[in-house]
């Protein structure tokens, strides 16, 4: 597919056997190249590559560098590092590593990339959620900037794996770039009050952590349509008294891209289980709220809900 004057490609094979401006080895933040992806493009590049790479390590985990390809196809490797020498990664690491990388290429005014499935390997991380925070910093990368990229590859190197990031990459980017067309994205989300406490939800997708339930506003569809049908989705609960809170603009509030959402305040009947999109389900205390890690800006949220009931 392609994205302004992007093509995006999801591909089956060797990194190290095809040709672009650049690949990307998915590192350790002191650069040593040992098994997975990083061995075989040490092996097949020559020695050189890492003793380029290790001379500047060690790096912060998320950042990346460049160093010379040896004797591969591609001009560069870029170093992306997703985890420490404890070999653990997660969503900020992986997601900060590939949006250094998009960086790094455009200030080496590369026009191709080959990116491997970060995080995947030694560090075990799911193939569909790094496929889709991949795919968001990819966009976020082409609508945020003139960039030099005039075609980002992911590579797999077996058939599982190569029909995981097809739905990850180029489903979730022809979702958001069609069904949601340019944003800023409108979205909705609810503090759900009942006797036991608040209702709140556990992400299955990234951004992870718990947030209030909510998503995104349907093309033709009002806020108040749009929260009592995310609460039933992601609650199973119906949403009753329901009441207009608050409106969070910030640019930075989602790690995604820019989101422009009204909180809503709420009763409900029914029973609240775990529905769509959401791996859990709790009622928490409000006193509790500090000890929970949550999405977004959610916690802020409702923390300006508490004031508002003290105030």
């Amino acid at each position: 597919m392609k994205i302004k004057n992007t093509e995006i490609k999801v591909v089956m094979g060797d990194i190290t056997e095809l040709r672009a401006d650049a690949i990307v080895n998915a590192a350790n933040n002191k650069l040593v190249m040992g098994g997975g992806v990083a061995g075989v493009i040490r092996k097949k590049g020559g020695q050189i590559i890492e003793d380029a790479a290790v001379k500047k390590a060690p790096i912060e985990i998320g950042a990346a560098i460049a160093t010379t390809a040896g004797e591969l196809a591609a001009k560069y490797v870029i170093h992306a590092v997703t985890m420490g020498m404890n070999f653990k990664t997660d969503e900020v690491k992986i997601r900060d590593a590939c949006r250094s990388s998009l960086d790094l290429a455009v200030k080496l005014k590369i026009s191709s990339i080959i990116f491997p499935a970060l995080g995947c390997g030694t560090g075990r991380f799911p193939l569909l959620a790094s496929s889709k925070i991949m795919a968001q910093e990819v966009l976020r990368h082409l609508r945020g900037q003139n960039t030099t990229l005039e075609e980002i590859t992911f590579c797999v190197n077996n058939r599982e794996a190569f029909e995981v990031f097809k739905k990850g990459v180029l489903g979730y980017l022809e979702y958001v770039t069609t069904k949601l067309s340019g944003g800023p994205y409108v979205t909705v989300d609810a503090i759900i009050e009942l006797d036991q406490g608040i209702v709140i939800i556990e992400r299955s997708n990234p951004p992870f952590g718990w947030a209030l339930p909510g998503g995104f506003v349907d093309y033709g569809e009002s806020l108040e349509d749009a929260i009592v049908r995310e609460a039933k989705e992601e609650t199973g609960l119906d949403l009753i008294q329901v009441k207009q809170f608050h409106t969070y603009s910030d640019p930075k509030r989602d790690p995604r891209f820019h989101t422009i959402g009204t909180v809503f305040t709420a009763k409900a009947k029914g029973v609240p289980r775990a529905g769509d999109d959401a791996a859990a389900l709790r009622i928490v205390k409000l006193s509790q709220i500090e000890k929970i890690e949550f999405a977004f800006d959610h916690k802020k949220i409702i923390s300006d809900y508490l004031k508002s009931k003290k105030g």
